[in-house]
């Protein structure tokens, strides 16, 4: 018996399979912190790996983070400086994402930076065929800067509680406590993505929106 979660992963790859453009098809998965963007991107590349001969790339925007040392614009810890100075957006666009749109190189990075922002990491220069399919996910993907470069943006919705409930309970492992991680949402994660929602209205600008509040049973809302 087919599962609720596995007929949303079915559609999202049939809507990546039908086009095929003359450049590798760009899907971001987009959304808030713990939203299940990595989880849903990592299960779509897997199901698109099984249903074509078609190379599928799977990178992590994480991966794309500006050093530390170069978010100097805002104080630090504040919502302004996560959603303005936390992700190299120049990096993505010209690294990662025009290389592989018309008329790219298809010379493209998977990786400069760590997860923590403070060692920078040199993925290499990797070369994508034309019929490629780039996966990816992570916060912020339809910022001005980026937002044409999608073939495919989905958003995954999930409600600001449980944001709040699903980020302390992921984060709270290499925490001090769960109340250091849940201070943490409330004050700078959430917020700063509040400033994201009301800048770019990612939902209204998506695809497809995905409703992830129950991850056993998501449903493709548009």
């Amino acid at each position: 018996m087919t599962t609720p979660r596995q007929q949303v992963l079915d559609e999202l790859a049939r809507r990546v399979l039908v086009p095929r453009p003359d450049h590798p098809t760009r899907v971001g998965i987009d959304g808030h912190s713990a939203a299940g963007k990595t989880t849903l991107a990592d299960e779509l590349a897997a199901v698109l790996r099984g249903r074509t001969a078609r190379p599928v790339l799977r990178v992590a925007v994480d991966h794309f983070k500006r050093h530390v040392d170069r978010r100097t614009q805002y104080p630090p810890g504040s919502p302004e400086s996560y959603y303005f100075e936390m992700f190299d957006v120049d990096a993505i666009r010209d690294e990662l994402l025009v290389p592989l749109g018309p008329l790219g190189s298809r010379r493209y990075r998977t990786q400069i930076m760590d997860f923590s922002g403070r060692t920078p990491v040199d993925s290499g220069v990797h070369v994508a065929p034309d019929d490629a399919i780039l996966v990816a996910d992570g916060g912020f993907l339809q910022k001005p800067a980026l937002f044409r470069h999608w073939d495919l943006r989905v958003y995954v919705h999930i409600e600001v509680a449980d944001v709040l409930h699903r980020g302390t309970a992921r984060d709270q492992a290499w925490m001090v406590s769960a109340e250091a991680a849940a201070e943490r949402y409330r004050t700078y994660y959430i917020p700063g993505e509040e400033l994201y929602l009301a800048e770019v209205r990612p939902a209204e600008r998506a695809d497809i929106v995905i409703d992830n509040r129950d991850f056993d049973a998501p449903r493709i809302v548009r």
